[in-house]
């Protein structure tokens, strides 16, 4: 009985040698897990901020280019800016001194017109008219040496008139005057004595004020047959007081046809021109 105590005595010594044994053992394992699991977790924390120092260093000079190319880009558009706000400061050159600086010259519209204009080519004939012919065949000649320039010449269809036409003048009541315009085709009225053919005094006329021209017609008889026929026309000159018949205007520069018994004046003159012929009662 002693030796079965005994026995078992002992044994559970060796159970709780056995368990005291054990327990530090696995605490000591566990303590060493623990410290590798730490260092790996250093570890890792390590790299982590290594590859973010990494990339934050690898970032900055990108960062910096980006922000020079917006630096470049935003220059131009300040100086731009700038010129809109001080348009003057463009033309100011700061090496140059304002008392050197030389005045602008405004552009001549001539210089335009020439640019646009196609040059003329001295070398080619030109064949435009120049009006000198006719001022030649127009001009009379005097008998001191000038000349002057008909503003009138007369129609291919002129004729010397077959009745007797003649212009009764009248100042008021009372004849003052009798003309024959029969004796040639055309007659040239004004103030210029040199190149008059009827004279006329009144300053309100032109020096070649009127014509009184016989031109040759067609005219139809009652049967329908046409024949030619003289008859008396006038046509004003361009003059400044107008030509009047049968105290009318007539229109400038056109023939109007004249009858038996027109009184005609011209300007502002009180003297009546009467038209008849010799077959007029």
């Amino acid at each position: 009985m002693y030796d079965c105590v005994v026995f078992h005595v002992l044994v559970l010594v060796d159970m709780k040698i056995v368990l005291m044994s054990s327990v530090p053992r696995d605490n000591k394992v566990e303590a060493d897990k623990d410290d590798g699991d730490r260092r790996a977790r250093d570890d890792d924390y390590r790299r982590r901020d290594d590859r973010r120092d990494r990339d934050r260093d690898s970032r900055r000079p990108n960062r910096e280019r980006d922000r020079e190319g917006q630096d470049d880009n935003d220059r131009p558009s300040r100086r731009r800016s700038r010129d809109l706000e001080v348009p003057s400061r463009r033309s100011v050159s700061p090496k140059r001194p304002s008392s050197i600086q030389r005045p602008a010259r405004p552009r001549s519209s001539s210089r335009s017109r020439s640019q646009s204009r196609p040059p003329v080519d001295k070398a080619k004939p030109n064949f435009a008219n120049s009006g000198l012919l006719a001022a030649e065949t127009n001009a009379v000649k005097l008998t001191d040496g000038t000349s002057t320039i008909l503003k009138y010449n007369e129609p291919p269809e002129a004729r010397k008139p077959t009745l007797g036409w003649r212009l009764y003048v009248f100042k008021g009541s009372e004849q003052v005057e009798l003309l024959h315009i029969h004796r040639q085709s055309a007659y040239l009225i004004g103030r210029d004595r040199t190149v008059a053919d009827i004279f006329i005094e009144h300053p309100s006329s032109s020096k070649q004020h009127a014509v009184i021209q016989h031109r040759q017609v067609t005219e139809k008889d009652e049967f329908g047959s046409s024949k030619p026929k003289n008859k008396p026309f006038i046509i004003d000159l361009e003059s400044t007081n107008s030509t009047h018949v049968n105290d009318e205007a007539i229109p400038t520069s056109r023939f109007y046809e004249l009858k038996a018994g027109d009184v005609i004046k011209f300007g502002l003159s009180n003297r009546e021109y009467v038209l008849l012929h010799d077959d007029a009662t």
